[in-house]
Formats: C-alpha cells, sequence, structure tokens
C-alpha cells in the first residue's frame, strides 16, 4: 500500500473560528472512506484540502506524496477526481456532456480551443457507458436530471484514470430511484480491484455504498472517530457525532440510524 493523503496536525481558521482544528488522518491507496458529521463539522472543508482547492492555516496536507503549498497543484489536479456541486455549478449549463467528462483531462469546465485525440474521446464515451450515460453524450448538461448530473460529475471525475476520487455528497438531492440507482453504481465501482482511493463527504449513513471500508466522524472540526468501518461507524459514535442517541442498523452491507 502507499499514501495517497496525509494530513498531519492540520488547521484551518477563518474569521477567528478552527473550521479544522488538529487533524492527524490518512488514506492509502486500497482504501475506501466515508466522511460524515453534521453541518459545519469541517467535512467539504476537509475535501477542499485534499483537492488542492484550499491550504492549511497550520499543519501539512500530503498529497500523492507532495506537499501542499510546494507542488504546482495544476499538475497535481489531473490525478484527482473531484465531483460536488460547486464544481458542477461551474460547468456550462449549455455544454454535451461528452465535452463535460472530456474536459476533465485539461482540468477546465468548459470546451474552448483544447486539442483532443480520438483516445480521449473513446476513453470518456467508455466511461459514460460505465456510468450509464451513454445514450445522454450529445445533450446539453443543464437539460440533465439531479440524477443524470451527478453521475455525469462522477464519470468527468474518473476520465483521467485518477489516484485518488473525491465526492462531496454525491447523492445529495437526489429521489429514491435515483440514489439507489447511484449507489448501486458506486458500489461496483468501489469494489474494483482497479479503482482509486475514494473518499466520500455524506449526511446520511443510508448513503454508504458498500464497498466503502473506512469511517471518518468529525464534531465541530475535530476527529470523534476513524478507522476501519466496522469500528469507527456505530452506535456509540454517531451518536457522539450528532450529540444525539442514535441507533445504527446494517443489513447486508448497507446501513440506517434512526433515534432512540
Amino acid at each position: 500500500m502507499s499514501t495517497v493523503l496525509d494530513f498531519t496536525g492540520v488547521t484551518v481558521v477563518r474569521n477567528g473560528t478552527a473550521i479544522l482544528d488538529g487533524i492527524d488522518w490518512r488514506v492509502d491507496d486500497s482504501e475506501r472512506w466515508v466522511i460524515l458529521g453534521p453541518n459545519g463539522a469541517g467535512k467539504t472543508t476537509l475535501l477542499q484540502l485534499a483537492s488542492t482547492l484550499m491550504y492549511p492555516t497550520r499543519g501539512q496536507v500530503s498529497i500523492l506524496n507532495e506537499t501542499l503549498g510546494h507542488v504546482d497543484v495544476f499538475e497535481l489536479r489531473p490525478r484527482i477526481g473531484f465531483a460536488s456541486s460547486a464544481m458542477a455549478k461551474r460547468i456550462p449549463f449549455d455544454e454535451t456532456v461528452i465535452n463535460v467528462v472530456m474536459t476533465a483531462a485539461y482540468s477546465v469546465t468548459g470546451r474552448w480551443n483544447e486539442a483532443y485525440e480520438d483516445l480521449d474521446e473513446k476513453r470518456a464515451r467508455r466511461v459514460l457507458a460505465e456510468w450509464r450515460l451513454d445514450h445522454l453524450a450529445d445533450r446539453r448538461f443543464g437539460t440533465l436530471s439531479d440524477g443524470e448530473q451527478k453521475r455525469t460529475q462522477i464519470a468527468r471525475g474518473v476520465m483521467t484514470d485518477p489516484e485518488m476520487l473525491l465526492l462531496d455528497e454525491p447523492a445529495a438531492s437526489l429521489d429514491l430511484g435515483a440514489r439507489e440507482e447511484l449507489l448501486v453504481l458506486l458500489s461496483g465501482y468501489a469494489q474494483a480491484a482497479d479503482a482509486p482511493a475514494i473518499v466520500m463527504v455524506t449526511h446520511h449513513v443510508e448513503e454508504i455504498p458498500t464497498g466503502i471500508t473506512h469511517a471518518l466522524l468529525l464534531r465541530d472540526g475535530r476527529i470523534v472517530s476513524a478507522g476501519p468501518l466496522e469500528q469507527s461507524l456505530t452506535s456509540k459514535t454517531l451518536s457522539e457525532t450528532f450529540d444525539m442517541p442514535i441507533e445504527l442498523t446494517q443489513h447486508e452491507g448497507r446501513y440506517a440510524a434512526r433515534a432512540r
């Protein structure tokens, strides 16, 4: 195993408030992590650091064996797949789905004057097929449903065969059918032998796909629990994270939670 992400004493302070406070955390290339916590816990900030979109106030962030602050992030970003609602807002709504995915090769969000080879288009179309989007290749991104847009973002994230895939609430706002379709695809991807390390943020344990191996629970910018899923995601740790008694249940690899 090799380490793809390493946080050492990471603190992020904004307007005098510590959004993250002394985070020590490591992700290896064979691991698939889920990050859980209440609003304001620091989950999205953690992903912004991991995706090179933010720098720590204190501490060190190592990404793919490069230290943030001492590396050209524009060379590093194509090695990282990233899908988030904030990223979706930067995608031109009139861009075709095939171009939304293919432009990941240059880490841009709209087709301009880049030169692409036939190999790039073939790769993009293969990825679209894997995420059940091939029939939408020539559709405009802005005409897609929420579920189709979410899958397009993930297809874009894996277009470059990244060494690490970061997903910020990939199932947020989806209806039941769209959520379950996405989770089936994510489960298959997470369990594939050639899949990269995965870090996924969610608010709900019901959105954790099978294949996730580790959990990180955050509260007020600090780690409540981190490690293998069965040890770190329990009724006790969830109750401490959300500051209320919560009962966690599991059935065939999927989780559910409710207040006691």
